[in-house]
């Protein structure tokens, strides 16, 4: 059963840091690349840094120079660190493969995500 755990989101002021983990269960972690993606209310759901198995990086425009994107294999997890907040940033943030090819019998597979909310 495939599983996606997100965390470490919260309420931040401008200019603030914080460091989200996603751990993975139920699939091959190191042979996939992984990625953070976020949606605002009213958007769609957006990728912002992904990575590849061999740690290659790649970012939005609008996260570059702020946002690094990390895994640990042997923990399963993939983190994202946010430094240089801005109230633009504010989403739910979701990790998943890069692109999204778990699926289950609703669709593709998307975890309860975390809430990142960014006061100005």
């Amino acid at each position: 059963q495939v599983q996606l755990v997100e965390s470490g989101g919260g309420l931040v002021q401008a200019g603030g840091s914080l460091r989200l983990s996603c751990t993975a269960r139920g699939i091959i972690f190191s042979f996939n690349a992984m990625g953070w993606y976020r949606q605002a209310p009213g958007n769609q759901r957006e990728l912002v840094a992904a990575i590849t198995r061999d740690s290659y990086t790649r970012y939005a425009d609008s996260v570059k120079g702020r946002f690094t994107i990390s895994r640990d294999n042997a923990k399963k997890t993939v983190y994202l660190q946010m430094n240089s907040l801005q109230p633009e940033d504010t989403a739910v943030y979701y990790c998943n493969t890069d692109p999204p090819t778990v699926v289950v019998r609703t669709g593709v597979y998307w975890g309860q995500g975390t809430q990142v909310t960014v006061s100005s």
